[in-house]
């Protein structure tokens, strides 16, 4: 039984002299025993903390990533929308397709600063009218 006493001290006080008494001994161990048990009771009570953070930190990443799946549908449809009210003039061709012409009506390269589009589109409405030309710009003789 003493070997047993033994062993329990220098487990317990490792680096120090082993105690004698029993009493002095037991004290250690409960005193030890009791520190663990604190030390356990802590650890518990973080892993609970972490587990409640990590279960809030997913359910906000699961909602950011809704969030991002809704913004990115309504990019889409604004998308659509802009892409529908503002459809580009059918009377113009499209820049390689004039350059193309170009190239196979003069034989010679064209600037491409210069492509044919008609710039009455441009004009405003009050400056289309001609009905008083005749009146506000007399004919030169």
């Amino acid at each position: 039984m003493t070997g047993m006493f033994t062993d329990l001290c220098s487990i317990l006080d490792l680096g120090r002299p082993p105690k004698a008494d029993k009493v002095g001994i037991l004290s250690d161990a409960t005193h030890r025993l009791n520190q663990l048990r604190l030390e356990a009771q802590k650890l518990k009570d973080s892993n609970d903390t972490l587990q409640d953070s990590i279960r809030s930190l997913k359910a906000e990443k699961h909602e950011l990533r809704d969030e991002k799946v809704a913004l990115k549908a309504e990019k889409e449809r604004l998308e659509q929308v802009v892409k529908c009210t503002s459809p580009a003039p059918p009377f113009m061709a499209h820049p390689a397709a004039a350059i193309a012409a170009l190239h196979s009506a003069y034989k010679a390269v064209p600037y491409t600063n210069y492509l044919p589009v008609g710039m009455w589109q441009w004009i405003p409405p009050a400056v289309l009218d001609t009905s008083q030309d005749h009146v506000l710009r007399p004919p030169v003789a």
